[in-house]
């Protein structure tokens, strides 16, 4: 039997339907009126397009009362985005606060549940350079010494080598155009970033910004350059 790839093309097609995606491959649940905020849509229009989106299987959605919560289906959605995304043409900024949050996606962003952008890459050339992984045919390995080097930094290794998916796939970053770590690994560096308040989402939960701690912490633990981040990712 054939995919049907055209209904999920004509899915992912429609504009506000598109934004609701993409606000979505932060990794973070939001609110049925909070995506029809970044769409732009009506209430019903909204419920239109979620009931669409969920009967075609990208998204799925909990009633909390009267709110209902909807978030991605799977990371094979949030990867089929960040690959459409690699391939399309860049939006035109409209305004001074649409091109402000468009710098600060590109600085350091949440890829459904590892981190992306300028500081995803600057993470993967430092986990590299230090020999922690090595790149390879589609991902990264993990080598002995960096399998040390992230139990240390607090990383479960045998959860993360024991997971049902990659280890540490390779992502191409939809605005570097370089790869980024996810998989598993992935998962797991920006799960302990967060926690040690390293990085922390802002807005609506996709935009990920650095703290001085993190940008001291990342420096000195796998001295990740921050040269060419900008401090614009970086808050106290």
């Amino acid at each position: 039997m054939e995919p049907d790839v055209a209904a999920v093309a004509g899915l992912i097609a429609d504009p506000s339907r598109a934004a609701m995606l993409d606000a979505l491959t932060g990794g973070v649940p939001l609110t049925a009126r909070e995506l029809g905020r970044v769409a732009r849509v009506a209430p019903s229009t909204t419920s239109e397009h979620l009931d669409r989106l969920e009967r075609g299987g990208l998204v799925v959605s909990e009633r909390r009362g009267r709110t209902r919560q909807v978030r991605l289906a799977g990371a094979d959605v949030a990867r089929a985005i960040e690959a459409l995304a690699a391939i399309a043409p860049a939006k035109r900024a409209t305004g001074l606060k649409a091109w402000q949050y468009g710098e600060a996606l590109r600085a350091a962003r949440s890829c459904y549940d590892h981190l992306a952008g300028v500081a995803g890459v600057a993470l993967a050339d430092a986990l590299v350079a230090r020999r922690v992984i090595e790149p390879g045919d589609g991902g990264f390995a993990i080598t002995p010494a960096g399998d040390e080097a992230l139990a240390r930094f607090g990383l479960d290794m045998a959860a993360i080598r024991g997971a049902r998916r990659a280890t540490a796939r390779a992502c191409l970053d939809w605005s570097e155009r370089r790869p980024h770590v996810a998989g598993a690994l992935g998962a797991a560096l920006l799960g302990e970033l967060l926690d040690r308040r390293w990085l922390r989402r802002a807005g609506d939960g996709r935009v990920l910004t650095l703290t001085p701690a993190g940008a001291s912490g990342l420096e000195s633990t796998f001295g990740m350059s921050l040269a060419t981040i900008g401090t614009k990712s970086i808050h106290p």
